[in-house]
This record gives structure tokens, C-alpha cells and sequence, in this order.
């Protein structure tokens, strides 16, 4: 009788007290065991559904653009060369299966050549916050060979599955941007007995991440837990896009161009922008600087950004939904307070940053130095509920400051 009433799980047979739930039905029973494997099952069925759900827009080329034009000022060659990448990519992943079809369409990663403070990052981030897809950003210049002090290439996978909060088919999707790509540049033409670890080498170790390849990547950093279960992790849908400011390149690119005229041809030369020679870069140069041609061919895609010129500067001061004075006035509106900025006072800001070829980069440290101050004490002096930043005051901040000492790097 005993037996009769013995309570077991229907599909694998496990007594009661030896599971933690036992969920009955109106015939059966099922153990938390056995859910979880069927979650699984069903999981793995309808992952390679997940990313083509009506929930996922992708959007065409110009709205991407018209996207990145609320945050990103100028830079329209970039911006568009970005757009249709990024929008050929996402349509290469969600088309249907084409087993059957002769044509397959490969990845094209990218590369981003300019100067410090131009919007290399933020061009990035604004599209992968736009496609709601896994984002990170990987510095360069930490990477060195296996084996050696630093950390090996996968450490940039492990980044985007903590973003993706270790869900392996969302990272799957995701965008890579790796910074600081130009610091990788091969040492020297010339070979050496010494291995090159921080720069050939580490170029030579992102080629398969680069190509598409299953990667197994430590979850946790690769070297501090070397007992950790690694994850597999695909790569062939991963959007790679590097950015650098390659200095010195403009060298690489005056001298190739040099050379175009042969004899007495010499009318290009009239028209080339001596000012803004990153926008004739092309990957002849790139492998000049020292990278390797493997590296450049899985990075096909090169598009420069054009230093900011005065305009520019003062347009992210006050235009972009993230602008620098709309960021401070928000600060103050937290203290009950109102900041407002003359239009002299706007002026001077953007001529000392034009004068510290610092870019974006430049506007915020002279903002913070000159703002200083004001955020001291306004939120102790309940008195001030108004602060008016004129151009004398910006001049005695900064001479206060010793900034006008300061030369242009």
C-alpha cells in the first residue's frame, strides 16, 4: 500500500525527498532537475530565434545617421561610413538561413583614424546604445602576447560577456570597439631577435578573434583564475570597430601622395588639404604606420574623423542632447540653482581649447577648471540661486588657474 502512495518525479523517477521541488500536476510530477534541463532544451532550440524578433528594429542607414547627428557634431564622412556598415552587418545576421545559397555574405570590421577627442568612442557607443546590442570598450595597449605580462587578447571577450551579463547568444551580437589600436603598430620595418609582445604580436593574436573563429574565454580574466571553466564563444557575427590616433601617419600619407605625379604632373598637389591630410588615409598607410597586412585586409573598412575646427567645438559646447553646458546646467538645476553662459564667454572657452589641440577632451578639462569654483560653493550658500558665467569671469578662472601659461601640446 505503501508503494502505491509513493510519491516520484514522472520523467526521472527520483523520490521526493531527494529533490528540492516537486511540482505536481493533475496525473504526474516533475522535479526542479528536470525543468531546468527542459529549459534548456528549449533554450537552445529557440536561441538562433532570438535575435530575428519583430522586438529588434534595425534601422536604414540614414536613420542611424540622423541618430548619431543628436550626439556626434560633424564628422558626416564617419558617420555615414559607419551607418551603412553597421547596417550591412545587422542585415547579414538577420536574413534567414541560406544554406543552400552559393553567396555568403561576410563581416566588414572597421577602422577609425583621428585625432584625441574627435568622437571615435562616442560614434560607437551611440550606435550600440541605439541597437540595444552588448557594447564594450577594449583598450589596446594592456594586450600582449600569451605568455608575457599584460593580458592575452581574449580578455576583450570577457569585457563583452560581462556586458551582455554572460548571456553568450546576446554577446554573440555585440560590438566590439577596441581603442588605442594604433599602439599595437609594429616596433620597426626591420626584424629583431627581441619578439615584438605589445605590438606584431598582439596583432597577430586578434587576427582569429577579428575572422570569426570560436574562442573559449575565461569569464573571470584569464591569468588571476586559471582554474575557471572557460565559455566557447563565436565570433563571426562580433562587430569589430577600432579606433587610433595614429600620430604620425600624416607623414606616411604626405609621402605616398608625394608621389602620385610622375614628370611634369605636379596639378593634384594644388588641391590636396594640407591641413586635414587624415582624409586621404587609406590601408597603404595604415600598414606604413605598422600594421600588419593580415590585420588590415580582416579590417577593410577605414574612415577618418577631421580634426574640429572652431565651429565644431562651439556647436558640442551648447548643441548635442549630451552638450558640455547642458551636463553643468543639469548639475546645478539638482541644487535648486540656474547657470547660463554668455556668448563671449563661450567664445573664449572655444578659443583656449582650439589653442590645446585637445578636441572634445580639451573643452571639458577647460569647463572644469573654470566651473570649479562655482561648484564649491553653491551648494553650501543657499543665498546664490543664480550663477552667470561672463567672459571676464572665464579670463580671471583661467588666469587664476595659470591656463594662459599653457602651450599647445
Amino acid at each position: 500500500m505503501s508503494d502505491n502512495l509513493k510519491i516520484v518525479c514522472s520523467f526521472c523517477g527520483k523520490d521526493k525527498q531527494d529533490t528540492n521541488i516537486l511540482i505536481a500536476g493533475t496525473a504526474a510530477h516533475i522535479c526542479d532537475d528536470c525543468i531546468e534541463q527542459a529549459h534548456e532544451i528549449i533554450k537552445e532550440d529557440t536561441n538562433d530565434e532570438i535575435f530575428s524578433r519583430e522586438d529588434f528594429t534595425l534601422l536604414k542607414p540614414k536613420e542611424i545617421k540622423e541618430h548619431l547627428d543628436h550626439f556626434v557634431i560633424g564628422q558626416d564622412d564617419a558617420k555615414k561610413v559607419m551607418s551603412v556598415a553597421v547596417y550591412n552587418h545587422y542585415k547579414r545576421i538577420l536574413q534567414p538561413d541560406t544554406t543552400n545559397e552559393d553567396i555568403e555574405i561576410e563581416k566588414s570590421n572597421i577602422i577609425m583614424v583621428g585625432r584625441t577627442g574627435t568622437g571615435k568612442t562616442l560614434i560607437a557607443k551611440s550606435i550600440a546604445k541605439l541597437l540595444k546590442v552588448p557594447f564594450c570598450i577594449a583598450d589596446a595597449t594592456v594586450l600582449t602576447e600569451a605568455g608575457y605580462v599584460g593580458e592575452d587578447v581574449e580578455s576583450i571577450l570577457t569585457r563583452l560577456l560581462q556586458s551582455a551579463d554572460y548571456d553568450v547568444e546576446k554577446a554573440k551580437r555585440g560590438i566590439v570597439f577596441i581603442d588605442e589600436i594604433d599602439k599595437v603598430a609594429r616596433k620597426s620595418d626591420n626584424p629583431s631577435i627581441t619578439r615584438d609582445v605589445s605590438g606584431e604580436g598582439v596583432q597577430q593574436a586578434m587576427l582569429k578573434l577579428l575572422e570569426g573563429t570560436i574562442v573559449n574565454v575565461p569569464p573571470q580574466g584569464g591569468r588571476k583564475h586559471p582554474d575557471q571553466k572557460m565559455i566557447a564563444l563565436e565570433t563571426k557575427d562580433i562587430l569589430f570597430i577600432s579606433g587610433g590616433a595614429f600620430d604620425g601617419i600624416e607623414q606616411h600619407i604626405s609621402a605616398r601622395m608625394n608621389t602620385q605625379s610622375i614628370g611634369f604632373r605636379t596639378e593634384n598637389k594644388d588641391v590636396i588639404e594640407k591641413d586635414n591630410l587624415l582624409q586621404y588615409v587609406s590601408p597603404q598607410d595604415l600598414k606604413s604606420f605598422g600594421l600588419i597586412p593580415e590585420l588590415i585586409g580582416r579590417m577593410p573598412i577605414v574612415t577618418h574623423l577631421n580634426p574640429l575646427d572652431r565651429a565644431a567645438l562651439k556647436k558640442i559646447l551648447t548643441e548635442p542632447r549630451n552638450a558640455l553646458i547642458k551636463q553643468y546646467q543639469k548639475l546645478f538645476e539638482m541644487d535648486n540653482a540656474t547657470l547660463t553662459f554668455d556668448k563671449k564667454a563661450i567664445d573664449i572657452i572655444v578659443d583656449k581649447a582650439m589653442e590645446f589641440k585637445l578636441g572634445a577632451r580639451g573643452l571639458r578639462s577647460i569647463c572644469e577648471a573654470i566651473m570649479l569654483d562655482a561648484m564649491f560653493e553653491f551648494p553650501s550658500d543657499k543665498s546664490k540661486r543664480e550663477l552667470r558665467i561672463t567672459s571676464d569671469y572665464v579670463k580671471s578662472q583661467l588666469t587664476k588657474l595659470s591656463f594662459t601659461r599653457l602651450k599647445a601640446a
